[in-house]
């Protein structure tokens, strides 16, 4: 087991990632304070492969346990869904001291740490993500949200969790197509922040795939670590944390034009890539680090080409980001793997162009 101290301006809490750890989850609640009463939020799918067990687990440990289903599909990311459950909250007389679990992916994670941050003027929140893309992503940093619209994590807020549990041994039941959406944001964090972590995937990617225990378990590490770190120098997103964005410009609007078709690591893979072009013709990027990188998309099962959608419509989407400001988009732009500048000089028509002509390299 591994563990990474995230420690932003309003409270630190710990991220412990290693194989087997929802077993020891009442060791740690009870570590912070906890006891009684608990709710878990989780989906049909992940209650059945891993809901059950922990609520066993939990009930031996002395807790009371409620768990609220909600149904699978970046669909129920909504308004209406939190209001649907704050009601089972109420009816399961949840108090402002009953900690919500909120087990699953990114949608659960997002959806359950709104609900957790806006019930009752804001519950405890324990993050259990059980995928790779919220295990190195969603479930650190505090970023709740729910979508409105036809855009993603508008209606949110910063809160964070008292702990994160990353049970690495949940992603061996994860689809191929899950596994490629994680490992965009694993990419990520290595291209903006860590050279050596980029070179381990480079060499590691195909063990990684096998999920093999210890290269999975350092990837997680290495790719929270990186998280943390900015996280813990701008909590609420007003300057070095806009590096995370790398990648989300483009591909928060191309998830958003294709409907949600396309998966987010596949949009932000997308992204990633079209922004190293940007940067490439800005003169900013060496040709073979982008290369580099459209290597590493394509060998973790990733697109590295737009699909048939309407560019556009891409560009209208991006006009609503949340990163612009004064109506001028912001981009994070590659200066090499490993270093990364935000600029707001990149024009729509260079935009245009790259996703145009992404065939070129």
């Amino acid at each position: 087991m591994k563990t990474v101290e995230v420690a932003p301006d309003s409270k630190s809490y710990r991220v412990y990632i290693g194989a087997g750890l929802l077993t020891r989850a009442g060791l740690w609640l009870k570590e912070k304070g906890f006891s009684g009463r608990l709710v878990i939020i989780t989906n049909p799918v992940v209650k059945k492969l891993y809901g059950d067990m922990l609520s066993r687990i939990l009930t031996k440990d002395g807790f009371k346990v409620d768990t609220l289903v909600v149904p699978e599909g970046e669909e129920q990311k909504s308004l209406e869904t939190a209001g649907r459950l704050y009601g089972e909250l109420t009816a399961a007389y949840a108090e402002r001291a009953t900690p919500i679990l909120a087990l699953g992916g990114g949608v659960i994670g997002d959806l359950a740490g709104f609900v957790a941050a806006t019930y009752l003027r804001g519950l405890p929140l324990v993050q259990i993500p059980t995928t790779l893309l919220a295990q190195v992503d969603s479930s650190i940093g505090g970023k709740v949200a729910v979508d409105h619209g036809q855009l993603k994590n508008m209606v949110g807020t910063f809160y964070q969790p008292r702990l994160v549990i990353a049970d690495t041994d949940t992603l061996k039941t994860l689809p191929a197509g899950e596994m490629a959406n994680g490992l965009a944001e694993v990419i990520k964090h290595a291209a903006i922040r860590g050279e050596k972590f980029f070179a381990f995937l480079e060499e590691n990617l195909e063990r990684i795939k096998s999920l093999d225990d210890g290269a999975i378990e350092e990837m997680v590490f290495q790719s929270v670590k990186i998280k943390a770190e900015v996280v813990g120098k701008d909590e609420t997103d007003l300057g070095l944390r806009n590096m995370l964005n790398y990648g989300h410009t483009i591909g928060h609007a191309v998830e958003s034009v294709s409907d949600f078709s396309l998966g987010h690591g596949q949009a932000v893979a997308i992204g990633m890539l079209a922004a190293a072009r940007i940067s490439n013709r800005m003169g900013i990027l060496a040709e073979n680090e982008v290369l580099r990188l459209k290597r590493v998309i394509e060998k973790a099962g990733l697109p590295t080409e737009l699909p048939n959608l309407e560019v556009k419509e891409i560009i209208e989407s991006m006009k609503h980001d949340k990163k612009v400001q004064r109506g001028t988009m912001r981009f994070v732009l590659l200066k090499s793997i490993g270093s990364v500048l935000i600029t707001d000089e990149v024009s729509s028509s260079l935009v245009e162009q790259v996703l145009v002509n992404d065939e070129k390299t």
